[in-house]
């Protein structure tokens, strides 16, 4: 699948990093929505993390790009969301590899981590990669077993 129109999320710490990104990626030829913060002030991650990930499993968006401090806990909101499969990466050659092998439709890194050429770098790789398929289904199939199961006992609770 190609990424024409992406989400991007964000909290305080990632302002600026944001910013560079959709630049980047809007010179690119992308179009852009971004639903995090634009201000310095306190933002919870999750609050971004939650937004991008319902946009791109209701197919209004393509993928999502999430940044926080260290990509980890706006990562691991987006996450929460069945049928997200988003990705912490420091360097491309996971970021490549998670669309390969995982069909991931979030890439998340850490302002604090890394610097912007390398997130630069980081999105090209993953926005670059196609999903191989094949062998790698069936990983990707009892991931969204795993969601299912654990959706099933919520409702049976």
């Amino acid at each position: 699948m190609a990424f024409k129109k992406l989400a991007i999320g964000n909290d305080h710490t990632a302002v600026e990093m944001k910013n560079e990104i959709m630049a980047y990626l809007e010179e690119k030829g992308y179009e852009v929505v971004n639903v995090g913060t634009d201000s310095p002030e306190r933002f919870n991650y999750p609050v971004s993390g939650y937004k991008v990930a319902k946009m791109v499993v209701s197919g209004e968006v393509d993928g999502g790009i999430l940044i926080c401090g260290t990509g980890v806990g706006i990562s691991l909101a987006a996450n929460k969301v069945k049928g997200i499969r988003a990705v912490v990466c420091s360097e491309p050659y996971s970021a490549r590899l998670s669309r390969m092998h995982n069909n991931t439709n979030i890439v998340a890194f850490g302002a604090r981590v890394i610097g912007v050429e390398t997130a630069k770098d980081i999105v090209d790789a993953w926005l670059g990669a196609e999903y191989e398929g094949g062998r790698h289904q069936v990983r990707v199939d009892m991931l969204a077993e795993i969601e299912e199961t654990q959706a099933l006992k919520a409702a049976e609770e």
